[in-house]
């Protein structure tokens, strides 16, 4: 609902206010959070009446305004929103608004600056899950409206989308991480000062902020008062949080974030323009669970979201790694339709040259000494049984030793005077951004499709962008990061047009390029190449902040797993697969009869919760002990729920004691059973607690107010043990 006053724009949707006074010379955000309700005229000049700060000793002579574009015109003196230079001047921006409009859930702002001599358009929607998106574009006007001593390129060093914060929000949580271990929270205190992060990696990375959040002190996942910010972009980015002693007008502080621009990236002709990636900010007074809730109904409500059932998969990269051989895979395939796979996906290893990781990237062509009869044998057998074919690609990359980089060296995005860089996992990035490589690709990976039906694509991104430059028309080396990355998502996008129906996955190195830019060109993310279910427990949980599980790859792993060399209870891999795009990263010739069958008894089970878990809410439960793990998916309605009960480490105490389940109906009336078809845990105990005993039998009816109420008494499993509980209606 918008509310318009003369000089105000309320907008309101799902429990959030957003306010901004069209002032002049710019608009200032009076609110963001909580909504406010129905105000009335009378009610609007009193937030802006009581927006005002105080003036403070030895500082400007007037209150200091935070504006929806602060630069040091308006005496912020904390980060701008704009920053740049046209030949060494045109340094101090004077923006002004120029129009403003407003619909039912948007308001477009419209300001100039005749100092930077930009045009910039600010665009705030709040959609009904009470996301707030924030596009941003800036331009200069055409050459005949430009003076010709302006006509110098304005370069542009950076654009930030900043919104203000309450002086409440103290204590500051993003990510870390690194490969097989990404999205790694760490939290602390918001001093004075700026909390900046940035990652210059030519794609967020493996330790990108991914959603950095600040709130009130002690914060958890299921209370305390939020405020989030994701910066969609697949390229290089900058997030901040940011607090000064003056505060930001009436605010405390601010948050924001925007593409990290190396120098001369932008560089704005008469004429020319740049977007900023769209910021999406979110709010909640129902502690973390409550911004992934609001994430979650946003990417749900998408037309583009997948709605057919999410099949369950077979990734074959740690059955067979690079020895693909015709008559193993077609074992493979066999056993996997038989266990109720429904999508194979062919990895790393098919194509001309690919004998290992140093030759052949690039050649997206199929090796016909493996592949005598290309591969449509396997696909024939894929698709004989009723299941999807997929495809491994990694088409941003290139190995040295291969035909593409022997023939066009030029298109490598990588110093051209002074020679090639150090290679990452003997590969370097080919510049998607030039007209001939993009399209070179395109042409490839559209025969690949064509001419083998494929259904699905792996799409990998196994390095950092380091030294990403290319040769301008001059000569000379310019940054490459950013057209890379745009150019990138018009290869998706110009793919996924001459094959609506081929679905595509975002993987890098495991999760080093999850965000909302590249998911909205793609159908899930490859969260991890990490299988051990110890740290995809995390994985998974923190991933979850942003993403709903059905976009979010979870598959079962050897009980050795390939890249912590942890040996786990198969009954815990499989459990903790099940919250998210279900699948197998195992070699099932190598499996025993009785483990195939309990594999397809977890593949059944997959098949029938998958439609609670990929629309349902996701809960995570604030426990004080971290060594135990409770999180689960509520049905809308909450008349049901599945909940993984999970133990990482030993504790010093022997008893859980009494733990809510998170979701439920208070005043419910509920039925709750373990099931026990991805296997049962191993108990660290003589008995479990009376009711664990007895919905080990079957469904036992609990009330809402002892299962979201008072709680119930866990049984104590030893490390690396999960359980699943199912709650239903009476």
């Amino acid at each position: 609902m918008t509310r318009t006053t003369a000089r105000t724009v309320h907008l309101r949707a799902a429990g959030v206010s957003f306010v901004v006074e069209l002032a002049d010379p710019l608009p200032r955000v009076l609110h963001w959070g909580e909504d406010l309700g129905e105000l009335t005229d009378d009610d609007l000049a009193a937030l802006s009446l009581t927006s005002g700060a105080a003036v403070l000793n030895n500082a400007p002579d007037g209150p200091r305004r935070f504006t929806v574009w602060p630069t040091q015109a308006d005496a912020w003196s904390g980060t701008p929103a704009h920053q740049g230079h046209r030949g060494g001047v045109a340094t101090t921006p004077r923006v002004r608004l120029t129009e403003a409009r407003e619909s039912a859930d948007e308001l477009v702002l419209r300001l100039a600056d005749r100092v930077s001599d930009l045009d910039i358009t600010l665009s705030y929607r709040l959609d009904r899950s009470g996301v707030l998106s924030v596009a941003t574009r800036l331009a200069r006007p055409p050459g005949d409206e430009v003076a010709a001593d302006d006509a110098t390129p304005y370069d542009l060093a950076g654009v930030t989308t900043l919104l203000p914060l309450p002086g409440r929000a103290e204590e500051v949580l993003d990510f870390t991480g690194k490969w097989c271990r990404e999205r790694s929270p760490q939290r602390g205190r918001l001093g004075f000062g700026a909390h900046v992060r940035e990652t210059r990696r030519g794609r967020p990375g493996q330790d990108s902020p991914y959603l950095l959040t600040v709130g009130v002190p002690g914060f958890g996942f299921r209370s305390g008062e939020v405020w989030g910010l994701h910066v969609a972009w697949s390229g290089d980015q900058r997030w901040l949080a940011e607090r000064l002693p003056e505060g930001a007008g009436a605010h405390g502080a601010v948050l924001g974030g925007g593409e990290l621009l190396a120098p001369g990236e932008i560089r704005l002709a008469p004429g020319a323009h740049y977007t900023a990636p769209v910021c999406h900010f979110v709010w909640s007074d129902a502690g973390l669970d409550g911004l992934a809730d609001r994430f979650h109904t946003m990417l749900r409500a998408r037309p583009s979201h997948p709605s057919s059932p999410r099949p369950l998969t077979l990734n074959t990269w740690e059955a067979v790694y690079f020895d693909h051989r015709l008559d193993r895979l077609l074992e493979l395939t066999d056993l996997a339709a038989a266990t109720g796979v429904e999508r194979v996906v062919l990895d790393d290893g098919w194509f001309s040259g690919r004998r290992d990781d140093t030759a052949g990237l690039g050649d997206w062509t199929v090796d016909e000494t493996v592949w005598p009869r290309g591969l449509g044998p396997l696909v024939e057998r894929v698709h004989g049984h009723g299941m999807q074919f997929g495809l491994w690609v990694e088409p941003e990359m290139v190995n040295l030793d291969s035909e593409l980089a022997r023939e066009h060296p030029e298109w490598l995005l990588a110093p051209y005077g002074a020679g090639l860089g150090p290679s990452a996992r003997h590969q370097y990035v080919l510049n998607v951004a030039d007209d001939g490589a993009r399209e070179y690709l395109l042409t490839a990976l559209d025969a690949l499709v064509s001419r083998y039906g494929v259904d699905y694509l792996k799409w990998d991104h196994n390095r950092d962008l380091h030294e990403a430059v290319c040769q301008g028309a001059d000569g000379a080396d310019r940054p490459g990061a950013h057209a890379q990355t745009h150019a990138v998502h018009r290869l998706l996008d110009a793919l996924r047009a001459r094959h609506p129906a081929l679905e595509i996955e975002s993987c890098s190195s495991g999760g080093g390029r999850v965000d909302l830019a590249v998911l909205a060109r793609t159908d899930r993310v490859w969260a991890s190449d990490c299988n051990d279910p110890v740290e995809r427990q995390s994985v998974q949980r923190w991933t979850g902040q942003l993403l709903p599980p059905e976009l979010v790859g979870t598959h079962v792993g050897a009980a050795r797993s390939h890249t912590t060399a942890r040996t786990n209870d198969p009954s815990f891999g499989r459990i903790t697969a099940l919250f998210g795009h279900a699948g197998i990263e195992d070699d099932l010739t190598a499996r025993t009869p009785r483990e195939l069958a309990q594999l397809r008894r977890w593949a059944e089970l997959y098949k029938e919760l998958r439609p609670l878990l990929h629309s349902g809410r996701v809960v995570r439960a604030d426990l004080p002990d971290e060594a135990t793990v409770l999180h689960g998916v509520v049905a809308a309605d909450r008349g049901s729920a599945l909940y993984c009960w999970a133990r990482l480490a030993t504790s010093p105490a022997g008893q859980s004691g009494r733990v809510r389940l998170p979701g439920l109906d208070p005043r419910g009336r509920y039925r709750a059973r373990i099931r026990t078809e991805a296997g049962l845990p191993s108990l660290h105990q003589i008995a479990g607690p009376a009711w664990f005993e007895a919905a080990l039998e079957g469904w036992i009816e609990l009330p809402g107010a002892v299962l979201a109420g008072a709680g119930l008494p866990m049984p104590t499993l030893d490390p690396g043990q999960a359980l699943l509980i199912e709650i239903g209606g009476r």
